[in-house]
């Protein structure tokens, strides 16, 4: 089992088309089944431990992995039952389920047990369960006290993480050969629990990748302030905003920290506080420009921001400043630019666009020729040119006034550090999650801010 963190994201045709050029390179349906089989079983020997099994198991290729799974555990000496929602269909299915020697129970019917494993359908599903395996799924997973979802919880959808129906949450998913978008996007990613990668020897590449801790490593011995990263955070109308991310940009590792705009006094003292004006925008030391927490949607934000997009600094656009500009005018900027919208200002800025979160999140980035962070219970951050990175469900205390600000503020110092823009939001989006688990319950943006600094130790 391998964890999920920095894995590559495959969807459900990307995920066919790695399976088709390993038999195309000889390696039969019949072998890579064994080899999902095999890893199932022996993850579930680890987590199970000496409980009763059992195995419910579809009538496609993701039940053959549940029967291939069950005749090893039987032949191991565990404990271990199978009941099936219909007869296997497809010629590998049909194999596997010769390898089973017990009883096929009725899923209807079935008596329950301490572990329970889903291999009723997994990737590709586009529809709900019907009715009584639905009814049957949902009794056997509440009565069990270990439940794991083989590839995909049945009953979500691998690309977009559509929850069809009733589905209940696993303790474990074990994804088959690579992570799912629907491991990482809700709804269904909160269906899925602990995600684990089981190898089943198929060549995995992708554009995309699950978010990892990314390398925060101490500053040179020669650093100095300005080779750390200079930024400039714009103050607005809601002063406290700008504060907040000129606060977390600090804490995030940034070297020199100014709130341009900034009329009264702020803490810390470290914060430099000066005018907003034309010398100070021109600045050449500044790593990143910071605009839009509380800046206000008034003409004065507007030629602000005007002004800001006509810099070659590389740039940050949060809040506000969103609602004020259009992809067609961001694509004209030829510096670094990083767009952190929620799914409000994402509908404003972009409109309606098809396909899941990850696929909105790519053709967004591209028209903006931007760097997107779509942020979220779940959020994908996009490149223009391509790749993403998807980041699994951060703590949910994160939606608190101000946790958005300390996230750009976050960014901009890892940009202005000189990190690429999709490894500066990936990197920040990791942070600005870690600081809030350490936090735990309850926690203000002030505070999240301030753990920035110690989730980055």
């Amino acid at each position: 089992m391998i964890p999920i963190a920095g894995t590559p994201v495959l969807t459900a045709a990307e995920m066919r088309a790695a399976e088709d050029a390993a038999i195309a390179g000889g390696t039969s349906v019949d072998t890579l089944m064994q080899r999902a089989g095999a890893g199932i079983a022996d993850a579930v020997r680890r987590l199970a431990g000496v409980s009763d099994v059992l195995i419910l198991c579809g009538p496609g290729n993701n039940g053959g992995d549940g029967y291939v799974a069950a005749a090893r555990l039987h032949a191991a000496g565990r404990s271990v039952r199978v009941a099936a929602a219909a007869e296997p269909r497809t010629p590998a299915a049909i194999a596997a389920r010769a390898l089973w020697t017990g009883v096929v129970e009725p899923l209807a019917t079935a008596a329950s047990a301490p572990v329970l494993v889903d291999a009723l359908f997994g990737t590709g599903l586009s529809r709900p369960l019907d009715a009584e395996a639905g009814a049957a799924l949902n009794r056997l997973t509440r009565q069990a006290n270990l439940t794991i979802a083989i590839d995909l919880p049945s009953g979500v959808a691998t690309d977009d993480g559509t929850v069809f129906g009733e589905v209940p949450a696993f303790h474990v998913t074990l994804a088959l050969g690579a992570a799912k978008p629907a491991h990482l996007l809700q709804p269904a990613a909160a269906r899925c629990g602990t995600v684990r990668v089981i190898p089943i020897g198929v060549a995995i590449d992708s554009a995309t990748q699950v978010v990892s801790p990314p390398d925060l490593s101490a500053p040179p011995v020669d650093a100095h302030k300005f080779t750390r990263g200079m930024v400039a955070v714009l103050r607005g109308r809601m002063a406290g905003a700008a504060q907040l991310a000129a606060s977390a940009a600090m804490h995030a590792g940034a070297g020199y920290v100014e709130l341009l705009g900034a009329t009264i006094p702020a803490a810390p003292h470290a914060l430099v506080r000066r005018r907003l004006d034309a010398e100070a925008l021109a600045d050449h030391r500044i790593g990143a420009v910071l605009i839009g927490p509380g800046l206000g949607r008034d003409d004065d934000a507007r030629a602000l921001l005007e002004q800001v997009l006509a810099t070659e600094h590389p740039l940050v656009v949060d809040g506000d400043a969103l609602h004020l500009v259009t992809p067609e005018q961001l694509r004209e900027r030829r510096a670094p630019l990083i767009l952190t919208p929620h799914a409000g200002e994402f509908a404003v800025l972009f409109g309606a666009l098809a396909g899941s979160k990850l696929a909105a999140a790519r053709a967004a980035a591209a028209r903006a020729q931007a760097t997107v962070v779509f942020k979220g219970p779940d959020t994908v951050v996009a490149a223009p040119d391509g790749p993403a990175i998807m980041a699994g469900a951060a703590p949910s205390w994160l939606s608190t006034a101000g946790s958005g600000d300390v996230l750009a503020g976050a960014i901009a110092a890892l940009l202005a550090g000189g990190r690429r823009p999709l490894d500066a939001a990936a990197a920040g989006v990791w942070l600005h999650a870690e600081a809030a688990r350490r936090l735990g319950p309850a926690f203000i943006a002030d505070d999240l801010a301030v753990a920035l600094a110690g989730a980055r130790a």
